[in-house]
Parts: structure tokens; sequence; C-alpha cells
């Protein structure tokens, strides 16, 4: 019986697991999920449940089940290409026949001293836990930074804003305006909408230094309740320390049916890829797909695509708490009540349709 073993059930690990089951796995092929949790997290709304303004349960998902997928609940401490092993931290080691690596992504400090030991995150659902228990705990009136104005940043700010109405909320930004990579419009409209309900933002940041409710912009100190780090991401450590190419954001180069150069039966999903877009639930999804189609041409002997056509991506949707959002949806911005009904009626879907 092969194996074929799935390093993660993000995004891109449950598309795979869909889409070959219940019907189009093979009768000598068995699947192995390994993940930290007993369920699938949607990431896309862990700001949220940072924010307190949704339960943790309204975020898991079931995986799915088959007499063929065998569920290892832990931690990976190493990928052993060579062996062809995966090695857990409970001293387990499992070994494949194929490996996807989903491992996803964690936040990336740029070095500066004191982010990572004295900044809260939403990067995985345990720190989202935490980082609830601190924002929800703080005392009326107090003070709260969000380093990044980045999407998650945004949704943050946003959903604190409703949840604790009392708290200064203070977003820093190292661009002239927040959300750069969107058109203009949708950056000054979001702007506008921070102005409007009393969130500060902080234009043109760089933060130099972090320490215990403390940030220092520009070398100067400003005191803070609590921080939360929202300012970037890189790829899983195990992912980083693996011997193998990648690109200048530590994500591992892959050749056109997304498996690793030399290894062509380890194949990288989602966050770890280099891949032509920023890193996106969808991208994870669209990705999978092509790799479940590389899978079964190998697993029936038949060769492999040469290439597939680009990604079509959908757009990008963002919330601005619970009634207002903005996106660009086919290169078209969207502002308003509709981008939330929009994000709102997606996650529905994933939850009770996906597969």
């Amino acid at each position: 019986m092969k194996n074929l073993v799935i390093l993660g059930g993000g995004y891109g690990g449950m598309r795979i697991l869909h889409r070959l089951l219940p019907n189009h796995l093979p009768d000598d092929v068995q699947i192995t999920l390994i993940d930290k949790n007993p369920y699938h997290c949607l990431k896309t709304e862990y700001y949220a449940l940072a924010a307190g303004t949704i339960s943790d349960q309204h975020i898991r998902v079931s995986f799915p089940e088959h007499p063929r997928l065998h569920s290892t609940f832990g931690e990976v401490t190493a990928i052993q290409l060579d062996e062809k092993n995966v090695l857990l931290k409970n001293g387990t080691t499992i070994p494949y026949d194929d490996l996807i690596i989903g491992l996803g992504c964690e936040d990336k400090y740029h070095n500066i001293p004191g982010a990572k030991e004295f900044t809260h995150s939403i990067q995985s659902i345990d720190q989202c836990r935490e980082t609830y228990q601190t924002l929800n705990n703080l005392k009326a009136g107090a003070k709260v930074a969000i380093v990044g104005a980045g999407l998650s940043g945004v949704e943050l700010a946003s959903e604190l804003r409703e949840s604790r109405k009392d708290l200064h909320i203070k977003l820093f930004d190292r661009g002239k305006h927040i959300l750069s990579s969107f058109p203009e419009r949708l950056s000054n409209y979001v702007e506008k909408w921070f102005t409007e309900h009393g969130v500060d933002i902080v234009n043109n940041a760089t933060i130099t230094k972090v320490e215990q409710n403390i940030v220092y912009n520009h070398d100067e100190p400003i005191e803070f309740d609590a921080i939360v780090w929202t300012a970037g991401i890189q790829p899983n450590k195990i992912v980083r320390d693996l011997p193998v190419e990648k690109d200048k954001q530590g994500r591992v180069l892959l050749t056109n049916q997304h498996s690793i150069p030399n290894y062509e039966d380890a194949f990288v999903v989602g966050d770890c890829a280099s891949l032509p877009h920023a890193p996106s639930a969808q991208l994870a999804e669209a990705q999978a797909e092509q790799i479940v189609q590389v899978l079964q041409k190998k697993w029936n002997n038949e060769p492999l695509p040469e290439s597939f056509p680009p990604f079509k991506l959908k757009g990008v949707l963002g919330s601005l708490g619970k009634k207002q959002g903005f996106g660009l949806v086919n290169d078209r911005p969207l502002i308003g009540r509709v981008p939330r009904l929009l994000k709102s009626g997606v996650l529905w879907m994933y939850k009770y349709h996906n597969g």
C-alpha cells in the first residue's frame, strides 16, 4: 500500500483531501494526514477570533472521514527528503511514498529587536487564543498597537474597534497609505473608515525596537498595554531548514509539477511554495487542484503534465467590521456592504459546501 503523507490540514491540504476522497483515491494508496489540530482552521477568520467577535468553534471545520485516511495529530520536527521520512516531536518516524508539504507560515520579524518576544500574533489558532485573552482582558481605555497595515492588520483593527469600542487603537504602517498594494480608491476608503471610527493610523512608520509594552517608531518610544504583530510572514521553520533552493522570501522553488527539483515525490503547497502571486487561501487551493492532477497521472503510470495554465484568482476580499468591506474582484474595486456580504458568502460556502 502506497502512503501519501500530507503535512498540514490547511487550505491546500484540505482541497487535496476533498478531491481524492471518497471516490478518486486508488485502491493501493492510503493517506496519512499530519496536523497539530484535529480539525481544519479557517485562517482567514483568525482576526475575528483574536478580536473576540466570533467563537473558537466558528472557525473549525472537520477533516473528511475515509477508511484509508489516517490522521496523526502532532508536531513535525524534520523532513528527510533523501530517506523519504517525516519525523515527529514524539519520536515517531513516518515513511512516505508521496509527500505534500503544506505547513503554512509564521510571523516575520525583520530582525527587529524584541518584536518576537514582546508582541502577540494571529498566525496560528493557539496564538489567536492567547491574543484574544490579552485583548479582551484589557482595562477600559487601554492602548493597543497593531504593527503592520496589510490585510490582516486592517481586518484585526476594524474588528477590534467593533469588539472593544473603549480601546485606543493605533495602526502602524510603513507606507504612505495603508493597503498600498490595492488601488488608491480602496486605501482612501479604508483610511476614512478608520478616521470615522477613531482608529489612529501612523503612516511612514519604521519600527526599530520593541520592549515590554513599548514600540519604538523611528527610535521614539510609545507605550501600549498590548502590541500585536501583523507585519509580514515567512515559511514554517521546518521548510526554511530544508536543504533545497528557495526564493528571496524563503519559499521553495518548484518544478512545473509543483514538486521539489530532484525530489519528484515531494510537493509543496501554499505559503511555503514559490509562486507568482502573494500567498492566500485561494492560491493554495488552486495549486492543490493541479497537484491532484499530477498525483493521479503518477499513480496511473501516465506521463505527467508538462505545464499548467496560469492561476486564475478571483480577487481579494477584506472586512471592516461586520457591515462594511473592500475588495478587488476580477480587477474591479469594491467598497461598502457588497464586498462584506461576498466575503460572508464565501466563508459560508467553504464551511458547509466544501468538497
